[in-house]
């Protein structure tokens, strides 16, 4: 059995105006058009739905059973075509982000501003802060936060940003005045630039997956990535840092990778946010601008 989909709009809209003339005025369509399109779709069902007269406009039984299923599949058909318009609808409302001080250096500082250029309808918030921030209770939108070790499970949603490597780097004067180590073994004999005290001791992998552990001399340690790579750059040792952190000085000559071949390991970045708020339009642009970067 097959009929015109449109001809349910046309029915629902009949038997909620009381009547072929009220629905007609409500769609600003003539008369017939209405009394046509419900007289095609009985025909199609081989059933009448409406018992009509000069003076009565009334649903037969099974015409009540058929309008019930037919409304609620228009509500759903409304629904549908409301997601694509607002999924095509531009971007607008305020978006609060929270993320750590490295997060908003590296990854947030540049993109930011090329994100508010592509949605300017959009009222940016970021709040930089290394301490853990509770999403809903504080009311933010969207939290990135780096971490080497999956996120504990949580009630909220959760998309990858990216992956980086952490490499090993120093400044091309420290390399000069003691030496390129040439095996991950060497480094042993080298100044370490650590994140804490217990972190002495840097977990190695190469390409091939062979892994090796070495223990630098510790010259400095600091639990803030931006001081190790300064103190990198200003040729005190060897640092592991994400790659993200380290291209621009890289790039400009100030540091100078050491044992490419060589990581200590990963660093992912996720977007978090509240179930509720990452369905809004405005929270969900964001989101996937970022994630595309």
């Amino acid at each position: 059995m097959r009929f015109n989909f449109n001809d349910l709009h046309f029915l629902v809209q009949a038997v909620d105006n009381g009547g072929f003339a009220a629905a007609a005025r409500h769609l600003g369509v003539p008369k017939s058009t209405v009394s046509k399109r419900v007289a095609e779709l009985e025909a199609d069902l081989g059933i009448r739905l409406i018992h009509r007269t000069s003076r009565s406009f009334v649903l037969t039984d099974v015409g009540r059973d058929f309008y019930n299923h037919a409304r609620a599949a228009v509500i759903e058909a409304e629904a549908a075509e409301s997601v694509v318009q607002r999924r095509q609808a531009e971007p607008a409302g305020t978006v609060r982000i929270t993320a750590s001080v490295p997060v908003a250096q590296f990854h947030l500082a540049d993109r930011l501003p090329a994100l508010a250029r592509a949605y300017p309808k959009l009222d940016l918030q970021l709040h930089v802060t290394d301490r853990f921030v509770d999403l809903v209770r504080e009311g933010f939108d969207i939290a990135i936060r780096s971490h080497f070790a999956p996120l504990p499970d949580s009630d909220l949603m959760q998309r990858r940003m990216r992956v980086e490597r952490i490499t090993l780097v120093a400044a091309p004067n420290y390399l000069a005045r003691r030496g390129t180590p040439e095996r991950p073994e060497d480094l042993a004999g080298h100044d370490g630039l650590l994140t804490g005290p217990a972190a002495g001791t840097w977990y190695l992998k190469d390409n091939g997956s062979r892994e090796v552990q070495v223990t630098p001399a510790a010259r400095l340690v600091a639990d803030e990535s931006s001081v190790l790579l300064k103190a990198a750059a200003a040729g005190l040792g060897i640092a592991c840092l994400p790659e993200a952190m380290a291209a621009v000085p890289i790039a400009n000559g100030e540091l100078a990778t050491v044992l490419p071949d060589w990581t200590a390991g990963s660093v992912t970045s996720t977007i978090l946010t509240p179930h509720r708020r990452g369905q809004l339009p405005a929270v969900r642009a964001v989101i996937d601008f970022l994630a595309a970067g």
